[in-house]
C-alpha cells in the first residue's frame, strides 16, 4: 500500500483528479498569497508557490508526503488567474476568446522529514472559440468562472468553449495526472498498489 499522502489544496478539481486514481489523501489546505514577484516568470511563479504551499503545510506535517500545486493562465505577456469580480471575469473572457493561451501548473512532491522536495511545471496550450458578449456575459452568469485561473473551467459548462487542446488535459483542470505520476514512482510511491479505482458499469 502506498501511505496516505497530503494534498495542500482546497480546490475540488485538484481533489477529484487524485482520488480518479485512487490514491489515498487527507486536503489540508494552504494559505499562501498567490502574489506575482517582479520579473517572475510564469514558470518561476507557479513552481515557486506550489514549493512555498508545500512548505508551509509541511511545518504541521513534517513526517508525511505533501502533494501541492499552482496553476496559472498566460496570454501573450498577460497572466489570467482568478477574476476578482463578474467584470473582471468578462474581461478575460473576451481576452482569451477565439485566442491561443498557455496553462501552468507547478507541482511539489515533499516530504520534509526525508529531506525530499521535488517541483515540475507543466505547460499545455489551449484554444477558445470565438465568443459574443452575450455568450461571454451567459457564462459569467452561471458563476463557474469566478474561482477559475482564466475564468473558465475546462471540466465544466467552460468545455463547450474549447476548440481545441495540446498538451495535458489534467493539467488544464489544475493537477498534471501523468507528472504527478513520475514524481510519485521517482519517490519511491507507486499509486499501482492501491487497489484499482472502480468504475461505474
Amino acid at each position: 500500500m502506498t501511505p496516505k499522502l497530503i494534498l495542500a489544496s482546497a480546490s475540488p478539481r485538484r481533489r477529484e483528479l487524485l482520488a480518479s486514481i485512487g490514491v489515498d489523501f487527507v486536503v489540508i489546505p494552504s494559505h499562501v498569497p498567490e502574489e506575482r514577484r517582479d520579473d517572475e516568470s510564469p514558470e518561476e511563479y507557479v513552481a515557486r508557490l506550489s514549493r512555498e504551499k508545500a512548505a508551509e503545510v509541511a511545518k504541521s506535517h513534517p513526517a508525511e508526503w505533501i502533494i501541492a500545486a499552482d496553476t496559472t493562465v498566460l496570454l501573450g505577456e498577460e497572466l489570467l488567474e482568478k477574476p476578482s469580480d463578474a467584470a473582471d471575469a468578462r474581461r478575460m473572457l473576451a481576452t482569451i476568446a477565439g485566442q491561443t493561451h498557455l496553462v501552468y501548473t507547478g507541482v511539489t512532491l515533499s516530504h520534509a522529514e526525508r529531506g525530499h522536495h521535488e517541483t515540475r511545471v507543466t505547460t499545455s496550450e489551449v484554444r477558445m472559440l470565438d465568443l459574443s458578449e452575450s455568450d461571454i456575459a451567459w457564462y459569467v452568469e452561471t458563476g463557474e468562472p469566478m474561482d477559475k485561473a482564466g475564468a473558465y473551467a475546462v471540466q465544466g459548462i467552460g468545455s463547450m468553449f474549447i476548440d481545441s487542446i495540446h498538451g495535458s488535459y489534467t493539467n488544464v483542470v489544475g493537477l498534471p495526472l501523468a507528472t504527478l505520476f513520475r514524481m510519485l514512482r521517482k519517490a519511491g510511491i507507486d499509486p499501482l498498489y492501491n487497489p484499482p479505482p472502480q468504475t461505474e458499469s
